[in-house]
């Protein structure tokens, strides 16, 4: 292979995968502890893509868990798991769904575990968080950015606004 098709060749490297932040939240321990009724569960999960180099992006994973036995919070638990990864020689309109799909896929199932286990060192039932598609997550933002574009173009024909740091 010549040295021009070696420099040409996508690279996609992990350098690295981190607990990023977690924190667990027991706000009305003890006396919850003494409720009988099933606990509801709702999750929420983000994915956020930053670069901090040229070829070399940081993209993290957060996952907000609350449960609550009625409107008595049993535990709020709050992780981001995070991984850097180098990207070169990759089409740009590959980048963003790499970046938004693939990398929080390969995140995902530490934060997962962190998470889990958080939760059960908390003397918590087990929890397991369900797997994600983070396709349909990806596919979602795209469509609501593409909404969002449209809506501004037709309101002043301003064009699309986007917060410091937002991707498109």
């Amino acid at each position: 292979m010549s040295d021009n098709q070696e420099q040409q060749a996508p690279v996609f490297n992990i350098q690295r995968v981190y607990l990023k932040d977690l924190s667990l939240e027991l706000p009305n321990a003890p006396q919850i502890f003494l409720e009988t009724e099933q606990p509801g569960v709702e999750v929420a999960i983000d994915v956020g893509a930053q670069a901090l180099a040229e070829t070399v992006f940081e993209v993290t994973v957060t996952a907000t868990v609350t449960t609550k036995v009625g409107d008595k919070v049993l535990y709020l638990v709050e992780g981001k798991q995070a991984g850097i990864f180098e990207l070169a020689n990759i089409p740009l309109e590959q980048l963003d769904p790499i970046l938004g799909i693939a990398c929080p896929g390969i995140i995902y199932p530490y934060l997962r575990s962190n998470i889990a286990d958080a939760i059960t060192r908390a003397s918590m039932a087990p929890l397991h968080l369900a797997e994600v598609n983070f396709q349909a997550i990806y596919e979602q933002r795209v469509a609501q950015a593409a909404a969002e574009q449209q809506v501004a173009q037709a309101g002043n024909d301003a064009g699309l606004i986007l917060p410091p740091g937002t991707k498109h």
